[in-house]
């Protein structure tokens, strides 16, 4: 019954159409010619067939041409073929009656056809703020988040689980905000503190750290696709400036800057300032780093060795994938060879939004990386530094006649040995610029190479008196001059995203995506599906700007409180990163192929409600770390485990591993090594002996090989967020903890719980070096007593006192391993440097920090 049921509703928009889209379309039905004359976009359209006469029988699968060519796998011609649930799902819709859901209209004209399914849906429809549900225990609700989750939790007859002890609360708090553990002294403070405002004061300090915005803001660098190095090929040329955008992003997180604001300032930031870009106060500083959004962007433009209309047009598509799936929450770029094959996109459409940034991005008129840079020296600087350098140049220049005379008397004692009778022939034809020398003059010098030869570098082969008597001396002037030009203000750069004012280009479909077959002109706009409800067009020219402002325009569509696409992606990232998953698991496709929402009503009310709240960052953190659903422990329950595996009711809080990054800056935390110096040029990267991608200065020598290490002076605990981004060399330590993969971003990381991320906490030279400060800051705090030591170690790793068969073990395992030392120390050649307690206790560290509940939040 219920399988008869179910062939009896297949219609033709909801079940059938979805399939021939993906896979059918670009022949038979976009483009400008229909093979076999047959367009499969609408069923009555199908039925009336091509050249082989109808291609459906309503009743009859096997009579019908649709369903016996992909079956027999004749049709799609491509190698990807549907799927034996595909097959069978057209197979049952032809003998149910091949339906439609509704009357189809009778022609398609040039005009994107959006299906009535597509039309509403759920994510193309406004936000609209829902009530908040009543629920049977109100008790429960701190928040009206807890409202939403509970009508689906009570539906379900469950509830959510017990609230968490305040260890767990201010550990995972305190990673969920900063991405660094609690010291022991604040875990010990909260856990004192019996005020009923203790744990909203709690998220209050936590948001005012500049911790903070080091944590978020690498969430959103990820979306962003931020790269200290341009990628593309193997040369992946250094980005010099990109961390200014880098500290932009960390400053507007900390400053709790509005989230529209936010977005504007990286969309169009340059179109906010008047050009020329000179002279400029910070505030205008500040919105041309911000574009540095647009130029994350893989981009091999600058390399000669790449073919540049196919470079230069991946930079513009990888930028537009960047805009739409951070923003946008869609696939937009899966539109650019033809029609999404899923979602309502047009290719039309990627094309207008194309048109947006081409100005800026005018692949015919292109400007490589170093051409888009912005100096920020000020006229008041350049007439300073060209002070300084004409006072140095007068040194240079004294110098230089001084080295000239020291020249000209060797030239003479040289040519008093020569034959009179040559030597001013000699004098001329050395004194001649090369260039210019006669036949003549180049073989009597041939002939004659002491004179030939005579440089400043050679004097002192002529000389031998020279190095005592006068190198001192150039070297004084050399000296002097360079002192004089350390003076000079230093020149600093901006990596920012501007239109050539006065140049337009005009933008036009490609056919398949091939530069070489454009076809029609297009003109900038949002996206088609949208137009029912709301206006897409951009204008491709504003007035009052000296750039074109569309970008700026378009910025202003997304941010203006009523658009459906951007508040929603925006609030299900950061419930993604509060608790462990979103609300649709696919943070960069909210599209038919991405996952549905869990709680649609709630999305749309923390939308709303974000949007409200002046798109305030913080004032969401707070909302959602109040509520009794992040305040829930992850105990399992039988009944829920049955009803709801997955958590997706979250009934429950899922422990979640710590993010790449953060398993090393809480390293450095409780080693007591963890440099907090903000900002700036990033820690570089290296290869060490083995290949393998460490933090270092790269020094090698003539021959290749790893040389000396050169100091970092401390730079190498600063944070993770501040160790430079190499899209060619990961570092090795957060490669294998998932680190986002710039491809050309990173919508959603991977979670991986695999054996190499064991193999490199045991083996690693990096965790071992951490292991051993780790000691040395708990000998430091704990003296050496083992027990005492245990119990400080505990407290740092996991915010809680170890239990009594813990302390035991842990005791029992430092007085193994002590005197285990010490029998190895007995009888080794070499002495260490650190005793066989000092060796125990790094071993004893070793293994917490490779602990699971070290690694995880629960």
């Amino acid at each position: 019954m219920a399988q008869a049921a179910l062939k009896s509703s297949l219609t033709y928009e909801r079940d059938i159409r979805p399939i021939l889209k993906a896979n059918c379309f670009q022949c038979h039905g976009e483009g400008e010619k229909l093979k076999g004359d047959l367009d499969v976009r609408l069923r009555h359209l199908i039925a009336k067939g091509g050249e082989h006469g109808a291609a459906i029988v309503a009743g009859k699968p096997e009579k019908s041409l649709l369903f016996t060519q992909v079956r027999d796998g004749e049709m799609p011609k491509a190698d990807k073929k549907l799927t034996k649930a595909e097959i069978e799902t057209i197979r049952q819709w032809i003998a149910s009656g091949a339906k439609t859901a509704r009357p189809e209209p009778k022609e398609l004209g040039k005009e994107p056809y959006f299906t009535e399914d597509e039309r509403s849906y759920w994510f193309f429809q406004p936000v609209k703020r829902p009530e908040v549900p009543k629920v049977r225990n109100t008790k429960l609700v701190r928040t009206p988040v807890d409202a939403f989750l509970l009508k689906q939790i009570e539906a379900q007859k469950l509830s959510f689980a017990p609230e968490a002890d305040r260890r767990t609360l201010i550990r995972r708090a305190t990673f969920d905000l900063t991405g660094l553990p609690p010291t022991p002294e604040e875990v010990t403070a909260f856990l004192a503190d019996e005020s009923p405002q203790a744990y909203e004061q709690l998220i209050d300090r936590l948001l005012a750290s500049p911790r903070y915005g080091e944590h978020w803001g690498r969430h959103w660098l990820d979306v962003a696709g931020y790269a200290d190095s341009d990628g593309y090929n193997e040369a992946d040329t250094e980005r010099k400036y990109s961390y200014k955008f880098r500290d932009y992003v960390i400053r507007a997180f900390n400053d709790d800057k509005p989230f529209d604001q936010f977005i504007r300032e990286q969309l169009a930031g340059d179109e906010m300032v008047k050009p020329p870009y000179k002279n400029l106060p910070p505030d205008s500083i500040e919105k041309l780093v911000a574009t540095g959004f647009l130029r994350m962007a893989p981009d091999g433009t600058a390399s000669g060795e790449v073919e540049q209309k196919i470079s230069r047009n991946h930079v513009v598509a990888d930028t537009l994938k960047i805009v739409s799936t951070s923003l946008m929450g869609l696939t937009v770029g899966c539109a650019e060879c033809h029609d999404h094959r899923y979602d309502p996109i047009p290719q039309a459409d990627y094309y207008r939004l194309r048109a947006v940034f081409e100005p800026a991005y005018d692949w015919k008129n292109w400007r490589a990386p170093a051409a888009r840079s912005i100096s920020l020296m000020t006229d008041t600087e350049r007439a300073k530094a060209a002070g300084i350098e004409k006072e140095a140049a007068k040194i240079d220049a004294a110098r230089t006649k001084r080295q000239q005379e020291f020249i000209d008397e060797v030239l003479e004692k040289e040519l008093e040995e020569k034959d009179a009778g040559i030597r001013d022939a000699l004098r001329i034809a050395y004194r001649t610029e090369t260039k210019k020398r006669t036949p003549e003059q180049v073989k009597l010098l041939k002939e004659h190479p002491t004179i030939a030869q005579l440089t400043s570098g050679s004097l002192y082969l002529y000389d031998r008196t020279y190095k005592t008597k006068h190198a001192d001396e150039l070297k004084k002037l050399t000296e002097e001059a360079a002192k004089i030009r350390e003076k000079k203000p230093a020149e600093d750069f901006v990596n920012a995203l501007t239109e050539v004012p006065g140049k337009i280009p005009e933008t036009f479909l490609f056919h398949r995506g091939d530069p070489d077959q454009p076809k029609q002109k297009l003109e900038p706009a949002e996206l088609t599906i949208l137009a029912s409800w709301r206006p897409t067009k951009i204008s491709a020219t504003n007035a009052v700007l000296p750039t074109t402002g569309r970008r700026l325009t378009f910025a202003q569509h997304l941010t203006d409180g009523a658009h459906p696409l951007t508040a929603r992606v925006l609030v299900n990232r950061v419930w993604l990163n509060h608790f462990g998953r979103g609300i649709v698991a696919s943070p960069g496709d909210f599209g038919f192929l991405g996952q549905r929402p869990t709680h649609p009503e709630l999305l749309d009310w923390l939308a709303s409600e974000f949007v409200s709240q002046g798109w305030s960052m913080k004032k969401l953190h707070k909302l959602l770390m109040t509520s009794a659903a992040y305040r829930q422990s992850s105990v399992r329950d039988p009944k829920k485990d049955r009803l709801d595996p997955d958590n997706r009711l979250y009934a429950r809080m899922t422990p979640r591993r710590l993010e790449a990054e953060t398993v090393r800056d809480a390293i450095l935390a409780v080693s007591g090594k963890l440099n907090d110096k903000m900002f700036g040029p990033p820690v570089p990267v290296m290869e060490d002996e083995v290949g393998q991608v460490i933090i270092g200065k790269e020094n090698k020598d003539g021959e290749g090989k790893v040389a000396a290490k050169i100091d970092l002076k401390g730079d190498e605990f600063r944070r993770s967020i501040y160790v430079q981004v190499r899209r060619s060399r990961p570092l090795g330590m957060l490669e294998a903890f998932d680190a986002p993969v710039m491809e050309p971003n990173c919508e959603a990381r991977n979670a991986s719980t695999v054996a190499p991320q064991s193999l490199m906490l045991m083996n690693n030279t990096t965790v071992v070096e951490y292991a051993g400060h780790f000691a040395e800051c708990i000998t430091k705090d704990a003296g050496q007593d083992a027990a005492a030591q245990v119990k400080r170690a505990w407290w740092l790793c996991f915010a809680r006192e170890p239990g009594k068969t813990e302390l035991e073990k842990g005791v029992t395992f430092l007085n193994g391993q002590t005197d285990f030392f010490r029998d190895q120390i007995a009888s080794a050649k070499t002495k260490p440097k650190e005793t066989a307690e000092q060796q125990a206790l790094a071993n004893f560290c070793h293994a917490l920090l490779s602990a699971n509940e070290f690694l995880y939040v629960d």
